[in-house]
């Protein structure tokens, strides 16, 4: 499993990505607590924890399948287009 630090992520767009990974991707918080992105639940509960202004300012990202990590990796690069070029695919 690998982890990656977000910055200055887009709100709707990282939810975006997130609903491209195909395993889990979990949200690791400052106090060690785990959130399962791919729970809705879980995005409202631990993504208002570290919005500020409809942005995300740093998040600590964890996910279980490789390519989710390589595709999270391309998208904190490039963004949104990172998400159409996986749609056309």
């Amino acid at each position: 499993m690998g982890s990656l630090e977000l910055h200055n992520i887009d709100f709707k767009n990282f939810m975006e990505a997130i609903d491209c990974c195909k395993g889990n991707v979990y949200l690791v918080t400052e106090d060690g607590d785990r959130l399962n992105l791919k729970s809705k639940l879980c995005q409202m509960i631990g993504i208002t924890q570290i919005i500020q202004g409809g942005k995300i300012s740093q998040a600590k990202v964890v996910c279980e399948n490789p390519e989710d990590d390589s595709f999270l990796f391309r998208f904190n690069l490039y963004g949104a287009k990172v998400i159409e070029k996986d749609a056309k695919e």
